[in-house]
């Protein structure tokens, strides 16, 4: 399972790569394999505040659909429109092409809520 250290986590399965105030989001190689193949992203939330641990979108695939919960409290403001045409990239590229979000940050304080690779790691019991 692909767990990069350079990047933080939630327990809901979201990574976060954070680039001064902007951080990029995705959902782990961990969920997207027990999601199974993804067919569909819907972010509603571009340009809107959210608080952490809002929901910003959900993730459909053929199986369920899943919420999509934000790391850090901030704004929306990109949406990986490559998804829209192509969904599958969260499943094969999960932490590169499959990216679905960046946010504005708003609190860089939150953070500290968030789980290391190795944390993460114990989470899934990988």
């Amino acid at each position: 399972m692909n767990i990069p250290s350079d990047l933080k986590y939630t327990k809901d399965h979201e990574w976060v790569k954070i680039d001064g105030d902007t951080a990029t989001v995705g959902i782990t190689d961990f969920a997207q394999k027990e999601l199974g193949d993804i067919v569909y992203v819907e972010v509603e939330t571009l340009d809107q505040e959210l608080k952490q641990d809002e929901v910003f979108g959900t993730v459909e695939a053929v199986k369920t659909v899943s919420d999509l919960f934000l790391p850090l409290s901030g704004e929306i403001v990109e949406f990986n429109d490559t998804l829209e045409s192509n969904p599958e990239l969260v499943n094969s590229d999960p932490y590169g092409e499959g990216w679905m979000i960046k946010v504005k940050i708003a609190e860089p304080s939150e953070e500290s809520a968030l789980l290391s690779s190795e944390e993460y790691k114990k989470l899934i019991g990988a």
